[in-house]
């Protein structure tokens, strides 16, 4: 047999993690590497958490599953927490994060289908170099070829527009438009943060034509940016909104939030999850929630994001050949490169054992855990002065 036991699906690398210890992972040859990918934002408690250990290890001697035909007390529990958090009336709790993009995009098509609606308005407006998932719905939402190659037809309703280009969004709008679907900081599309103008215009489009403002935070949300989410760096309130990655710590759980109003047409019947919302990912949420949704933690993620973002900046200047500028939020940093960064990863990873996280637009994302510091930071910054030093682009 030819074919892989795992479906080969990704490239995978020779690093085999088997532990983790804070903010290291530990290959199953003993090698330890300094991670600053965090499972691409997810980890952001690191590795060794023991309030979110010992959450899910209490939970899982207690009850791990049952049928959503059930009542929730733990599902209902957290659900009212972002509730109390954030602009949201109502949430349905998912296993992923491209889980929850779907059932934010049903939902702002729902608002239109509903009685009081306008049934013709079924297209949502998306943008340039987005990341929403790989399922058909959500790389059917991404105006990237690389990920319509062999899936095609895709799915309909889709308007891509330029990302940050308020003009270009407002030129799409028609009487099918439903909404907007954007990411307010782009993660794959290479930490690139949507200026003010362009989301508040966004959002008075939205309230002008009555359409649904939909924000994907799957990435960026869950105070990697010194936020709870990082609408509110906008002073903006989406309708709805996808979350994942960091609301489980590594457990897999995401959520589509929305208000009252945008969920009116999400009614019996009209969405399921067979695993979403199970006690397990519960427990795993609400510890996450202990931990981070307080003034004094996203206060530190704040300063510890302007203080590896100033070091960032000073270090570039070493490397002018190799870095143009850093960009980003809180502990959500791209540092864009002069080549292209997938190889300079890679000479990260296998050389210095860093792991940070390659993006579009020949940028490098830096993703450390939420509970890094300044020891973990010094670590940074040796193994990535050493890795610059030593790399050569010319061979790569």
């Amino acid at each position: 047999m030819s074919i892989s036991p795992l479906m080969p699906v990704y490239p995978r690398c020779g690093v085999r993690p088997v532990a983790g210890d804070h903010c290291h992972l530990i290959d199953e040859d003993g090698t330890r590497y300094l991670d600053f990918a965090s499972g691409i934002a997810v980890n952001l408690l690191g590795h060794s958490h023991e309030g979110l250990i010992g959450a899910i290890q209490k939970q899982a001697e207690t009850l791990m599953h049952v049928s959503n035909l059930y009542g929730s007390p733990q599902g209902e529990a957290l659900a009212q927490r972002l509730v109390d958090k954030t602009f949201a009336d109502t949430v349905f709790f998912t296993n992923s994060g491209a889980e929850a993009v779907e059932a934010a995009i049903k939902t702002a098509r729902a608002y239109h289908q509903h009685e009081d609606g306008d049934a013709n308005r079924t297209e949502l407006i998306t943008f340039t170099n987005a990341f929403h998932g790989r399922t058909m719905a959500t790389i059917s939402a991404s105006n990237q070829e690389k990920m319509h190659k062999g899936f095609m037809p895709l799915l309909a309703g889709f308007q891509y527009a330029e990302f940050d280009n308020l003009e270009s969004a407002k030129a799409l709008v028609t009487d099918k438009t439903a909404g907007f679907l954007v990411e307010p900081i782009q993660g794959e599309g290479g930490i690139r943060p949507a200026s003010d103008e362009f989301i508040r215009g966004l959002k008075a489009l939205c309230d002008e034509h009555d359409l649904m403002l939909v924000f994907d935070e799957v990435q960026c949300g869950v105070a990697r940016t010194g936020k709870l989410y990082a609408y509110e760096h906008y002073g903006v309130e989406p309708d709805i909104m996808a979350t994942a990655k960091g609301i489980g710590g590594g457990f897999p759980l995401g959520a589509c939030m929305a208000t009252e109003k945008a969920a009116r047409g999400m009614g019996f019947g009209t969405h399921g999850s067979t695993y979403g919302g199970n006690p397990l990912a519960m427990a795993a949420g609400t510890a996450v929630m202990d931990a981070v949704a307080n003034d004094k933690f996203l206060a530190e993620v704040t300063e510890k994001g302007e203080r590896l973002r100033s070091r960032l900046e000073q270090f570039i200047g070493n490397y002018p050949e190799l870095f143009d500028f850093v960009r980003g939020k809180g502990l959500m940093l791209g540092l864009r490169m002069k080549v292209e960064s997938r190889p300079f990863f890679v000479h990260l990873r296998d050389n210095h054992q860093l792991l940070t996280v390659a993006a579009g637009d020949q940028t490098l994302r830096v993703l450390p855990p939420l509970v890094a510091d300044d020891a973990e930071f010094d670590e940074f910054f040796d193994k990535l002065s050493a890795g610059a030093a030593s790399f050569d682009p010319a061979a790569n």
